[in-house]
């Protein structure tokens, strides 16, 4: 009997686990491309081993935007107990986003896209705060300047790629991989 039960669940998780896959490669190839710009980090934490530490300009923007409270002292601050919601941003010729307003009833224009963000540990995120590479890569991201997503129609982004300021998406020389 535990046996049975046993492969029932692995099969039920392994379901899962490829319909997720299948829903992100889904998501990949239908989002639309979205860049959003790297706003500066500490350089202390640019580059820790195998992954860089990301933040993104319109991530300030829109959470000096967020409503404000104030604090036990009197100072005001942006909410720490803010909730995670949607804002609407407008792409320009290259498809970099920039915060036109928090999402409402009012239909989307053709240059917009809904996108949907996190309110953690005081922080806004857009999908994830870090881009994780190859050990031995870290030179090849120094030159990132955008973070290439795509997004769904439901505003979840996926980060794809990096790009440099021309919007060149870096990856490293596949000729001079160390095998």
């Amino acid at each position: 009997m535990r046996n049975n039960i046993a492969i029932i669940a692995g099969i039920i998780v392994l379901f899962l686990v490829n319909w997720s896959i299948s829903g992100k490669e889904q998501h990949i190839k239908e989002g639309k491309v979205v860049y959003l710009q790297l706003a500066p980090v500490d350089p202390r934490s640019l580059m820790q081993g195998d992954y860089m530490a990301l933040r993104f300009v319109l991530a300030n923007e829109v959470y000096r935007l967020l409503p404000t409270k104030s604090g036990r002292h009197g100072w005001r601050m942006n909410s720490l107990s803010a909730k995670d919601g949607r804002i609407i941003v407008s792409l320009n010729k290259n498809s970099v986003a920039s915060f036109k307003r928090f999402e409402n009833d009012e239909a989307l224009a053709s240059n917009e896209v809904l996108m949907r963000y996190r309110v953690r540990a005081g922080m806004l995120k857009f999908a994830t705060n870090a881009f994780f590479f190859q050990e031995g890569h870290a030179g090849v991201y120094q030159r990132a300047r955008y973070g290439q997503f795509r997004v769904d129609e439901k505003g979840e982004l996926l980060l794809t790629s990096m790009h440099d300021d021309k919007f060149k998406k870096l990856e490293p020389d596949k000729t001079k991989v160390k095998k």
